[in-house]
């Protein structure tokens, strides 16, 4: 038996993405990124951890009318940032970049419902 993963004080615990269609979302996410998910009713999926079933859920996708403008930009790491481009795009995603930046290359995108992510790797 694995030991529990802990939660950090001030760390990152958790991202909530409102979006305007549940399955279209969890479609995109999944093709674009290989995320799994806990479905937990018509409104809501959690995302589940990539440390495996006894790690918590690092997420969640929570059905709504519409997005909520300024939200935060989350970033997530790739290593291999051009077949990642690659992957949003034929997953639907609207994609700017890449571009580089101090440290590696990075790219941001939207999905479906209009949530803006980044995704970066080292040069």
């Amino acid at each position: 038996m694995s030991e529990p993963y802990p939660h950090r004080h001030h760390a990152i615990d958790y991202m909530e993405f409102t979006v305007t269609d549940l399955d279209l979302a969890k479609r995109f996410y999944a093709e674009a990124f290989a995320w799994q998910f806990n479905d937990y009713g018509p409104g809501y999926a959690g995302i589940r951890s990539p440390h495996g079933d006894s790690a918590p859920e690092v997420g969640g996708l929570c059905a709504d009318q519409e997005v909520r403008a300024g939200g935060p930009l989350v970033l997530l790491y790739s290593a291999d940032l051009d077949r990642s481009v690659q992957a949003v795009k034929d997953a639907g995603g609207q994609v700017v970049g890449p571009y580089e930046f101090p440290g590696g290359r990075r790219f941001h995108f939207t999905d479906p419902s209009g949530n803006e992510l980044g995704v970066w790797s080292e040069l």
